[in-house]
């Protein structure tokens, strides 16, 4: 309902109410007045009557019988004469000659026994009529007598006044018409300016340039007219800015690699940026995150401790934390609150992940840990061998220790070459800039062939048998160098881990099977195996799986090269991921193991480059 229809509603139920209670108030005046003017009237009459007779005659009639009493009042006249003695019995009636009852609970009679004068209106019973009754005391030497009482029937008052009572409605219904018409005209006129003032509100922009002269309009709204348009289009620039604010804000958030959550107090979420939901798993809880807090979406209390001590020292803080959501993570979490006049309304959390520098630095210690320790002992051997040789007299009876020295100083820096290679080898790997048209066609039993021929001798040396499985006619475009050293690697290793008098199948084919058409190279041999634990990290730089075993026996008796330098699987897995392709390992310890390496037939042609992380 508009202001108007109210308004007008209001003021008409007003006015209506006003002229009702007016008209029910001059009918109740009336009444009282009529009501006033008939029993002065009839008091006057009973005193002028009662005069008339004499007030001791009165009182002698008191004393005598009923029928004997005499007084002029005629039976069929307007006035009732009623002489009452003090008992309340009715000695005489001027219009009831049969015995009346008791009249001493009479209101009128009541008065009048206390020497006051008393009158009523009321329906009489003996006679059925509505009667106006005035009661005046008799006295006989200052003692009561009696009661004389006079009565007079009157009309009631709405059949006096039904003769103008259509006329006065009349009037009073032209009155409420008026009332309505100058209330609407009053309201329309207000209405049709608070129109005009929420039109301009509502629309945003001032109407038309200069209408407000083209429309009448109250002066007191001139001026408020003129203040909402200035204020309308401050407002409208205002929000122009706001809205492209937040786009920009929007845009920001949407873009940022780090997590954001901003909060009120009680750490309520109102804003989650799209990677706060993706790292904390809400993206199926769509925009509404406001009922959410920051505990119940994030499931961290550490994150809930930052917040809140961010919240009460009023200052921003910073704290690395790590999370398993599916996977570990680390983040740089840094906590602001949100001030507003000096009084902290919220805070900010904005997390980055810093999960692949932490990584990084862990290779790079685990690489210079690694390294040193590597190269610690044949760089302690040949120092020591160095300095023995040098203390040693040079005769013929210690020629063959001599020999042995030197043979172990050249063992180790051969060992510490070998290292050297295999380091630079992975540094070539991960800087490779080679591209897919840069490979050449190869026959891939020629590349088994010559893996085999350069492990031959190790071989040998164990008895072991090499056992070759692959098509001749099998060509694929490979960096066939680097798919050697991965064979030679795949194969040494199972040579140095299996038991003299084995076999070693070495053998590849391509997999139809797969989502991809892949070139799969494979090595098995009936060795020492590998703990299934052990298997996801085996490909890892200077992993082994047992230490203690694969350096076992005596340190001067064992090279480096030996007991290898623990970055050989670590070269096969760079080399596969050179060609997008992967390797893998499958073993069970004590019942040997199977190691291979997937090629995809159809690569794409962009550098073979990959980051650290991808290793």
């Amino acid at each position: 309902m508009t202001i108007f229809k109210k308004s007008l509603l209001t003021l008409g139920l007003a006015s209506l109410i006003f002229f009702a209670v007016l008209f029910v108030s001059i009918l109740v005046f009336m009444n009282a007045l009529y009501n006033e003017i008939r029993t002065t009237g009839l008091g006057n009459t009973a005193k002028t009557l009662m005069a008339a007779i004499g007030e001791d005659r009165i009182a002698e009639i008191f004393s005598a019988e009923p029928a004997d009493i005499d007084l002029p009042v005629s039976e069929d006249g307007a006035y009732r004469l009623t002489l009452v003695a003090p008992s309340g019995y009715v000695l005489w009636d001027s219009h009831v000659k049969d015995r009346l009852v008791n009249h001493i609970d009479r209101e009128e009679i009541r008065a009048a026994l206390e020497g006051r004068e008393g009158y009523s209106r009321r329906i009489s019973i003996s006679t059925g009529m509505n009667r106006l009754y005035y009661a005046l005391p008799v006295f006989k030497d200052n003692t009561l007598a009696g009661v004389f009482r006079l009565s007079y029937s009157i009309q009631r008052f709405e059949i006096l006044i039904s003769s103008i009572i259509f006329p006065f409605l009349f009037f009073a219904l032209a009155m409420v018409v008026i009332a309505f018409w100058a209330i609407f005209a009053f309201s329309r006129s207000l209405s049709g300016s608070l129109c005009r003032l929420v039109s301009i509100t509502q629309a945003g922009t001032s109407l038309l340039t200069h209408s407000e002269d083209l429309e009448e309009i109250a002066p007191e709204f001139r001026s408020l007219e003129r203040a909402l348009r200035a204020m309308t289009e401050e407002l409208n620039v205002r929000f122009e800015q706001a809205k492209a604010e937040g786009s920009r804000l929007e845009a920001i958030l949407n873009g940022m690699s780090e997590a954001v959550f901003a909060m009120d107090a009680s750490l309520k979420l109102h804003l989650v940026n799209p990677k706060a939901r993706e790292i904390f798993n809400l993206e199926n809880t769509g925009a509404g995150v406001d009922p959410m807090s920051l505990l119940e979406a994030t499931r961290s209390t550490e994150l809930v401790e930052i917040a809140k001590k961010a919240i009460s020292c009023g200052s921003s803080l910073e704290k690395e934390l790590t999370f398993h959501t599916g996977k570990e993570q680390f983040f740089q979490v840094y906590a602001s609150p949100l001030n507003t006049i000096g009084e902290t309304r919220g805070a900010v959390l904005v997390l980055q992940e810093v999960t692949q520098l932490v990584k990084l630095e862990r290779v790079r210690r685990d690489f210079v840990a690694n390294v040193s320790h590597e190269l610690r002992t044949p760089i302690q051997i040949i120092k020591g061998f160095s300095e023995t040789l040098l203390d040693t007299e040079i005769k013929k009876e210690n020629e063959k220790q001599i020999i042995h020295f030197i043979e172990l100083i050249c063992k180790n820096a051969a060992g510490m070459e070998h290292l050297t290679n295999n380091l630079l080898t992975l540094a070539s790997l991960e800087n490779s800039d080679n591209k897919a048209q840069d490979r050449e066609e190869q026959a891939v039993s020629l590349l088994i062939e010559e893996a085999v021929v350069s492990v031959d001798q190790q071989a040998k040396n164990k008895q072991i048998e090499i056992i070759v499985k692959c098509r001749e006619d099998l060509c694929v475009k490979l960096y066939g160098s680097l798919i050697i050293q991965a064979l030679i690697n795949l194969i040494d290793n199972s040579i140095k881990y299996s038991p003299p008098n084995s076999k070693i199948w070495v053998s590849a084919f391509v997999d139809n099977t797969a989502e991809n058409e892949e070139l799969i190279f494979e090595v098995r041999d009936k060795g020492i195996g590998i703990p299934c634990e052990h298997l996801e990290r085996i490909f890892e730089r200077f992993y082994r799986v047992d230490r203690a075993r694969s350096r076992a026996g005596d340190p001067h008796a064992q090279t480096l090269s030996a007991r290898g330098t623990g970055l050989g699987l670590s070269i096969v897995r760079h080399i596969a991921l050179l060609h997008r392709g992967k390797a893998e390992a499958e073993s069970h310890a004590g019942e040997g193991s199977t190691f291979r390496i997937k090629l995809p037939l159809h690569h794409q042609d962009h550098p073979g480059q990959f980051q650290a992380a991808q290793l």
